[in-house]
């Protein structure tokens, strides 16, 4: 998306809605080398795509900014600024400034925030720290902080999340953990995990879902389920899981042929 005309933001003014003046400005000789443009690139203006230019064509000026008063003149700074300058940051009262220091911070820094009261912060935490360390965010407040973390955590402590709250935090556990766990999560009261379970199960644990209340899963165990299971699902009430364990079976595809030639009811897969 292009920036909007200075038309239509009106005068370029500061962050507290103040007329800029180049002649009182402290980049006032950046202007005249072409390193600053007012309405388009300027660390004063209150836009912040004004602000990023400004650093973008200046990033030896970020250091200077980091206890600006205004939020977004930190948060673009803290884009720019060489990593050693960036620890400062871990503590500003704004979250827009600690997050932007968050998608840069060396590692060994990023665990001072994985408590940080805005999720959005621990968001950012939960997808650079070394996985490893990301048992301390596994009983985080926050459902998208959790389903990070069981996205990225070593696979031995999938366990801990198996019974979370979250059924994208379970879906998540279920696409990892290991194949001696998926049974613990065959019942689970989510669909959305339990399809997950299916997909992945072995072959000869399928026989555990064959009584699935939904559909979906019962196609996908009828699609891998050992021979000798599936006899089971051979008068399933649902016609393409029927369908399905006929063409496995070897049975009469007569009908099956009929079936392929209608137009199928949409289903939600």
């Amino acid at each position: 998306m292009s920036e909007p005309s200075s038309n239509e933001l009106g005068p370029p003014v500061d962050w507290q809605g103040c007329a800029l003046d180049c002649a009182a400005c402290a980049c006032r000789s950046l202007l005249d080398q072409g390193r600053c443009s007012l309405g388009h690139a300027c660390v004063a203006d209150r836009y912040a795509k004004r602000i990023d230019r400004f650093f973008h064509w200046n990033p030896e000026r970020a250091r200077d900014y980091l206890a600006h008063p205004y939020f977004e003149v930190r948060a673009v700074a803290a884009k720019h600024v060489d990593v050693f300058h960036l620890p400062q940051l871990i503590h500003d009262p704004d979250e827009t400034v600690r997050g932007s220091a968050a998608v840069r911070l060396p590692p060994r820094y990023l665990l001072e925030l994985v408590n940080d009261p805005h999720r959005e912060v621990r968001i950012r935490v939960a997808a650079r720290l070394d996985p490893h360390e990301l048992h301390a965010m596994i009983h985080d407040a926050d459902y998208y902080v959790r389903q990070v973390v069981a996205r990225r955590i070593p696979e031995g402590l999938l366990i801990l999340l198996m019974h979370d709250e979250d059924p994208g935090v379970r879906s998540a556990v279920a696409s990892r953990i290991g194949d001696d766990w998926l049974p613990g999560m065959a019942h689970d009261g989510e669909i959305t995990v339990r399809r997950e379970v299916a997909r992945r199960m072995p072959a000869g644990q399928l026989h555990l879902l064959l009584d699935d209340p939904d559909w979906r899963v019962r196609y996908e165990v009828a699609s891998r389920v050992e021979p000798n299971h599936l006899k089971r699902l051979a008068d399933d009430e649902d016609e393409l899981v029927r369908s399905l364990v006929c063409q496995r079976l070897g049975g009469d595809t007569a009908g099956v042929s009929r079936l392929a030639t209608q137009k199928p009811a949409l289903r939600p897969f």
